[in-house]
């Protein structure tokens, strides 16, 4: 997580669980699940009925309900329309969060195994410390705190609110009592820094294969001796075929219209998701107080004012000194945002500011910011008319599901195995397809990416059926049709393809031996692009980068990474053979990193590093930690669950 991450989230270093905690019950508005009629029978999963069981810790079609409303509303947020219903299918957010659910149990479970426990006193020092608990710097009362939790969608009680916030706590105990012992050495910090943050600027001569592929011709004999020396490639893993009875949904919503009534009432009860305040965009340079002492940060902020006002680029001396490692490599860069997403003392300053101002040096909990403010956007609202086809289509989706959820449920009444597909499918005006072949991460053929109904073919036994299952197209109900285990399919099942593999990799090494030819002249050439156009080819110059970005015509390469950040400026790499290519690079320019960068920048890169690091060691130690438990998914349930999310 970025600095600007974390102020975003209007807190300080707050670890996963309780931040999820607070980030929901202060921020986000979480509707109301107890009182929905599909979650309490029909298609859905009533909020009692129980998902998963954890050693006897149980997640409920409530609790995931909860979780999964607010989820999709920080994505809508996030993305806006861009985030469609079919795209939040396709990414199986809902098997994401119900995994989610599953792993903060087996977490309590953990704990408890532990011995880890929350005490009263540090219960209550938690809730004295939140923000939206706080007027004037003080806790805001007894009375006054239990009237902001009856004011919560769905109201709270104090225990229902204390008793999540201590499972949060203790999750954050269990996170340190596993992790805290663990620490960056300096060596470690000032290697991955200086990797991460230096860049260089490259001339890349890009021989690539399919600049060979007319100089290539291979024989049956070729191919043949190819496919038999990569055989294992072409290997094939189990799959199954299944016969599915799909209830399509872009059929169902083709038959539906909807009401200019019902378009203005949706309009008006959800007016606030097109209304857009006063957005502001801005850049800042930050240098971290964490661990340091304040008043020689605050002159080192003062010198960098003074370069900035002195007609300094304000964005290159971010890029420069900026310990904000989330927006420094954008120049300081933080985007459009509203208020209430950066921390008070920030926001007053940068609200404050009109367009092309910069700030004085401004103080926060993370230290000391110069603000610039490069735009504003006025508050608008978006009139209905110009939202009526994207309300009206998701009013169609919504409806289309409903009808969809409630017949799915009638058909699955009446289909209790394989042989019933046919009949109730020809009685309810309905088709049965069969599948092609396919593997368990594969896509459905005919439904499209749908990981909760690959899973269930693969768990399918004979004359069995599995449905209402969610896909991208509508509830499905599949049945075994066939099995296929695996095997390495002859010469003639995949000629076509070893044909055009045997033609990429002779093409490959054409542009290998070509670039050896070439290599030794570029390197020696005094104009290393007018020399690669002498032998035909062309030199393509980057921008200043770090590891990892895509270079012209090669994509990212580690092996390219590794010759080119060894090289001075000036250095010509050897020929570097890619899976399609093969690559010269010259270096141009070298962005090292200044031991003035390293230290500042120093401290607040080994809090991001430990914690990567603590996060992989935690999350290897509870996989671990979960083979050792009973878990228990309720399938039916969550069948029911994730159909009525899916028309969420």
């Amino acid at each position: 997580m970025t600095m600007l991450d974390r102020m975003r989230r209007h807190k300080g270093w707050l670890k996963w669980s309780l931040a999820l905690v607070v980030l929901a019950f202060i921020v986000f508005y979480i509707p109301s699940f107890l009182d929905d009629p599909a979650m309490v029978g029909g298609v859905g999963a009533a909020p009692g009925e129980i998902v998963a069981d954890v050693e006897g810790r149980t997640v409920t079609a409530g609790q995931f309900r909860q979780r999964y409303t607010a989820q999709i509303q920080q994505y809508r947020a996030a993305y806006g329309a861009g985030l469609s219903d079919t795209l939040l299918r396709q990414l199986g957010i809902e098997q994401q969060i119900l995994q989610q659910l599953v792993d903060e149990q087996a977490a309590l479970v953990e704990a408890e195994r532990l011995g880890i426990t929350v005490s009263d006193e540090e219960l209550a020092q938690q809730i004295f410390a939140i923000p939206g608990l706080q007027e004037n710097g003080q806790f805001v009362g007894e009375a006054r705190y239990e009237q902001i939790l009856r004011s919560q969608q769905p109201p709270l009680t104090k225990s229902q609110f204390e008793e999540t916030l201590r499972r949060s706590l203790m999750l954050d105990k269990l996170r340190a009592a596993l992790t805290d012992w663990m620490n960056v050495s300096d060596a470690d910090v000032e290697r991955e820094f200086k990797q991460r943050n230096e860049r260089v600027k490259l001339q890349v001569v890009a021989l690539t294969a399919d600049a060979f592929r007319n100089q290539v011709t291979v024989s049956d004999a070729d191919v043949a001796a190819h496919y038999e020396a990569h055989k294992a490639e072409y290997r094939v893993g189990e799959q199954r075929k299944v016969r599915m009875l799909l209830l399509d949904r872009d059929q169902a919503r083709m038959r539906i219209t909807i009401p200019p009534t019902e378009v203005q009432r949706y309009y008006n009860n959800n007016l606030p998701q097109y209304q857009m305040p006063e957005q502001i965009r801005a850049s800042h340079i930050l240098l971290n107080t964490g661990g340091k002492d304040a008043a020689v940060v605050r002159t080192q902020a003062e010198g960098v004012l003074a370069q900035v006002k002195g007609g300094a680029d304000f964005a290159e001396l971010a890029r420069k000194v900026s310990e904000d490692e989330g927006s420094k490599v954008n120049g300081g860069d933080l985007d459009y945002f509203t208020r209430g997403r950066m921390v008070p003392e920030f926001e007053q300053a940068a609200f404050a500011l009109e367009t092309g101002q910069t700030s004085d040096i401004v103080q926060t909990q993370y230290g000391f910011h110069i603000i610039r403010v490069t735009d504003k956007k006025p508050a608008v609202t978006r009139p209905l008319e110009d939202a009526r086809g994207e309300i009206e289509d998701l009013l169609k989706s919504q409806r289309a599901d409903e009808q969809l959820g409630t017949r799915a449920a009638e058909l699955a009444e009446q289909i209790e195995n394989a042989s019933d597909l046919d009949a109730v499918a020809k009685q309810a005006g309905l088709t049965v397809t069969d599948s092609e072949f396919f593997g368990p991460q594969d896509p459905i053929p005919g439904v499209g990416p749908a990981p909760q109904i690959a899973t269930a073919a693969f768990e399918l036994e004979e004359n069995a059926v599995e449905g209402p299952l969610t896909s991208p197209r509508g509830p499905v109900f599949i049945a075994l049709s066939a099995r296929r285990d695996p095997y390495v399919p002859t010469l003639d099942q995949v000629k076509d393809r070893a044909r055009e593999d045997a033609i990429r990799a002779r093409a490959t090494e054409l542009s290998r031996q070509r670039a050896t030819q070439i290599a030794a002249t570029l390197r020696s050439a005094g104009n290393f692009a007018a020399a690669a156009k002498a032998q035909g080819v062309e030199a393509k110059e980057t921008q200043l980068m770090p590891r990892g970005s895509p270079l012209p015509d090669v994509g990212v390469s580690a092996d390219v990474d590794t010759a080119a950040f060894t090289l001075p400026v000036g250095g010509v790499s050897e020929p570097v053979t890619t899976n399609d290519a093969t690559v010269i690079v010259r270096v141009m320019e070298r962005d090292d990193v200044t031991p003035q960068e390293l230290l500042l920048g120093k401290e607040a890169f080994r809090e991001q590093l430990l914690t990567e690091r603590r996060n992989r060691f935690f999350t290897s130690y509870m996989t671990n930690a979960k083979e050792r438990m009973q878990i228990q998914i309720n399938n039916d349930v969550v069948r029911r669950m994730l159909a009525q999310a899916a028309a969420l």
